[in-house]
């Protein structure tokens, strides 16, 4: 597939662009004028310019945006809400086939600060800040594409994405651990599943306490089979 990334020049782009381009063609996208070579500078703020970016493209894999759970309204109104939005009406103007959409488990972070878990996939939304609101609009959104125009959309609501294993200084941030080889395989996963029902679907590594967290469809549907784990990569296991 010809897959284009947003926001490739980030932590988790970066890993996605160097795991996805053994098997497809990848076009790594920023808005960072400054970012590493071979990325095209694009802003999702443009839908002209999107629109222009998606022609010819199988898949987009949607990682652009305000990423803090600190950030302000005016971030994530500009680009995880109105940046979104252009990014879901180029793919449909373009005729993609499925957008991936990196949501985030801040999305339902309110459970995980009453530690009211297990969390579900159909469990109200219970977001935990701007940044949280703005990923469940997303997927509000790009279930509206699926279902009035025909677009395969897949949100991630992805845990804690870090190859740097030793960061995690709690219980909840080692059960939400994703590793980075993991995060390759869940968006391969999202990519490459036949007809998955729109999720969302969540994703971790397989670390202890990571139920908390229903992976059920991630694992079912799309496929995703997590290999590594936080207690593994600290050698506790």
């Amino acid at each position: 597939m010809q897959i284009l990334i947003t926001g490739a020049a980030g932590d988790v782009g970066k890993v996605l662009v160097e795991s996805l381009a053994d098997e497809h063609e990848i076009v790594a996208t920023d808005a960072d004028p400054d970012a590493p070579e071979g990325t095209r500078e694009l802003d999702i703020r443009d839908l002209d310019a999107l629109t222009e970016a998606f022609q010819g493209i199988d898949a987009v894999i949607h990682l652009a945006g305000a990423a803090s759970p600190e950030s302000d309204w005016d971030s994530v109104l500009e680009l995880n809400i109105a940046g979104t939005r252009n990014v879901l009406e180029a793919a449909r103007q373009a005729g993609v086939r499925r957008v991936v959409y990196a949501s985030s488990n801040h999305a339902i972070g309110g459970y995980d600060i009453d530690e009211e878990w297990p969390v579900t996939p159909d469990m109200p939304v219970r977001p935990d800040s701007l940044y949280g609101v703005s990923k469940v609009f997303g997927e509000a959104l790009g279930r509206f594409y699926r279902e009035a125009h025909g677009l395969e959309f897949v949100p991630l609501r992805i845990g804690w994405s870090s190859g740097d294993w030793g960061a995690a200084d709690s219980e909840v941030l080692r059960a939400m651990w994703l590793s980075e080889a993991d995060t390759a395989r869940v968006f391969r996963a999202a990519l490459e599943a036949d007809s998955p029902d729109g999720g969302p679907y969540y994703a971790t590594s397989d670390n202890g306490g990571r139920h908390r967290w229903d992976m059920t469809s991630t694992i079912e549907e799309l496929g995703y089979q997590p290999q590594d784990s936080w207690e593994a990569a600290a050698g506790q296991e």
